[in-house]
């Protein structure tokens, strides 16, 4: 019989002045700043904080590395270096919430500030800052069945917090479970009756509360640009749109997710017992910095009930430079022209999330002087704009786009903003309104920037009111950046480049950057995105090719003899400069008809 009787380590925990002491022996912090931090007062919130938070808040010089200052995670990976034990940057959304919960009490994990964040078939990896102290190892070993114990250590202000934020949205669902809510489940493939329950979803129950809170303040600190509550049989999925990626970040009972879902249609005044027909609704609320944010909510029956999705508009954007929206120099100066016409038509182009949105909003911020009157017709109104007058489309009233052209007109309006260009009437209102002197900025959804001549056409618009009215299109698509954290250079593929920049025959630069992944990015190699730009100018020229029988083959071929760059070279100018990859630009933009 082996004998596993094992010598037990003394436990150590670190302390501020130790933890001076060890980074003075190695180098690493300035004997006059070790001085300062010793005689150093501490603030209330300080004193609860571990040793490397206290150093970390003062930003002094890393001796041993050049122009860099021990940060949280320099401090952090110190500490590994110095235990033999192995850094792990935490990534919410990579943690199964629901799973780590489980591992051991909240209480427990709060009294030795540790953390479970994978519980595999034979492994529990659980994060601690005392990497010297061990009394917990043997009460989670106990009561994990035979699964090794894998130690690693975590920065420790991010185990403080999100232990917070795990174990309270994990209390919150199992109370909310547990407090009987309750849905008859009227879905429409598939209905289930339930004897004996009659109480409904209670959504003002302070768990649900909690779950739509946390899950609100979730979203907004992981980037998302929409929120996801998909209703399934058993349970009901959570998924955030990051850089134009669905992530699933949590699982939630159906019963919870029910009334998750009638919580938020109260906060955005829509109708909580019509469950039949989509809705839309908004919802304005703050992040934790006191930011304002908007949301645009919309449901949708589906087999096992109403899916919402949420809409997240940061009112940030607004004031974003057209270079970091991702127009270079030429293309701002092209577009400005077109929008600083006293009267005409400007179109933007794209399919739905391609940031048409918030080219539009971007140029109306701008172009709202207290000189002019700008007026918009949106269905639904995105971003609520202080700068500018909105109007939304009601069909439930009869109020459609053309319907609030024309009471817009009535309106003594300098630039007008329809929403979207969807019919004949609603094209002849805003070529109505360019003849009489507006500017009216709108959008269509076309592949590309010539596609819009023929689409109006083909919605009966006369040729020769294109002529009088259309100033210019602009298309437009979103790519994802590189992670500027672990992009790296390598050989260019020719035959990449060649699809992209054909018929212009561009040459290559001598090296491009690529996708690794890392834990900034969440292994993706792509951080944030950048639009990419083709804008048509309707030049005299191009005004002679429009006519009943508009070929766009040679719109196109004018246009580009003229300057007209397409999607696909605008993103070959991001590539050359080491912003986005040549799989991310064929992926997104399309293939025009000279390529």
């Amino acid at each position: 019989m082996t004998d596993r009787t094992e010598v037990k380590k003394p436990d150590i925990t670190l302390n501020l002045r130790g933890v001076i002491d060890d980074l003075v022996a190695d180098g690493r912090l300035a004997r006059k700043d070790a001085d300062k931090l010793t005689v150093m007062s501490r603030s209330q919130e300080q004193i609860n904080w571990h040793p490397i938070e206290i150093i970390a808040e003062e930003l002094y010089p890393d001796q041993m590395a050049a122009n860099t200052v021990l940060g949280i995670e320099s401090l952090t990976q110190w500490l590994c270096d110095k235990a033999g034990q192995v850094y792990y940057r935490i990534d919410p959304l990579k943690i199964d919430t629901q799973a780590v919960t489980k591992v051991m009490s909240a209480a427990f994990a709060k009294r030795h500030d540790i953390l479970a964040l994978e519980v595999n078939e034979d492994e529990v990896i659980v994060a601690s800052a005392q990497p010297f102290v061990h009394a917990w190892e043997s009460t989670i070993e106990q009561s994990q069945k035979g699964r090794v114990i894998t130690r690693v250590i975590a920065n420790p202000a991010e185990i403080r917090r999100y232990t917070l934020e795990f174990y309270t949205i994990a209390r919150s669902v199992s109370k909310a479970v547990a407090s009987g809510l309750t849905t008859a489940r009227l879905g429409n493939l598939e209905q289930m009756l339930e004897l004996g329950q009659l109480q409904s979803p209670d959504a003002n129950d302070s768990h649900i509360v909690n779950v739509v809170d946390w899950l609100l303040q979730y979203a907004f600190d992981q980037r998302a640009s929409d929120i996801h509550l998909e209703p399934r049989r058993e349970k009901g999925g959570v998924r955030f749109r990051i850089d134009g990626v669905l992530h699933t970040v949590y699982e939630l009972p159906a019963q919870v997710m029910t009334a998750v879902i009638a919580r938020i249609k109260i906060l955005g005044r829509m109708d909580v017992a019509e469950k039949r027909r989509p809705q839309d609704g908004r919802l304005k609320t703050k992040t934790l910095e006191s930011q304002e944010v908007e949301l645009r909510l919309s449901t949708l029956p589906t087999a096992f009930g109403e899916k919402m999705v949420m809409r997240i508009f940061d009112p940030e954007i607004l004031l974003k430079s057209f270079a970091a929206l991702g127009l270079g120099k030429e293309e701002f100066d092209r577009w400005q022209r077109l929008v600083s016409n006293p009267n005409g038509i400007v179109l933007v182009t794209g399919p739905t999330g391609s940031g048409k949105t918030t080219t539009l909003y971007s140029s109306l911020k701008q172009l709202a002087t207290e000189e002019v009157n700008v007026c918009t017709i949106e269905d639904p109104i995105e971003m609520v704009e202080d700068s500018f007058n909105q109007m939304q489309v009601q069909h439930n009233i009869g109020l459609s786009f053309a319907d609030g052209v024309r009471a817009l007109l009535r309106q003594d309006p300098d630039i007008i903003m329809v929403g979207e260009i969807r019919d004949l009437e609603t094209a002849e209102m805003a070529i109505q309104s360019a003849l009489t002197g507006h500017l009216v900025i709108s959008t269509l959804h076309t592949n590309d920037a010539p596609s819009a001549i023929t689409r109006l056409l083909e919605l009966g618009v006369a040729p020769y009111l294109l002529k009088a009215t259309i100033l210019g299109i602009m298309a437009q698509r979103l790519i994802r950046l590189l992670c500027p954290h672990c992009k790296t250079m390598e050989d260019v593929d020719l035959d990449g480049w060649g699809m992209m920049t054909a018929p212009w025959k561009m040459k290559p630069p001598k090296k491009i950057y690529a996708p690794v992944g890392c834990l900034e990015c969440r292994d993706t190699g792509y951080l944030g995105r950048a639009g990419i730009y083709e804008i048509l100018p309707m030049t005299d020229s191009l005004k002679l090719l429009v006519g009943e029988s508009t070929d766009i083959g040679k719109i196109r071929v004018q246009a580009m003899k003229e300057g007209m760059r397409t999607l696909r070279l605008s993103g070959a100018q991001k590539v050359g400069s080491g912003i986005t990859t040549i799989q991310e630009v064929l992926r997104v933009a399309p293939v025009s008809g000279t390529q």
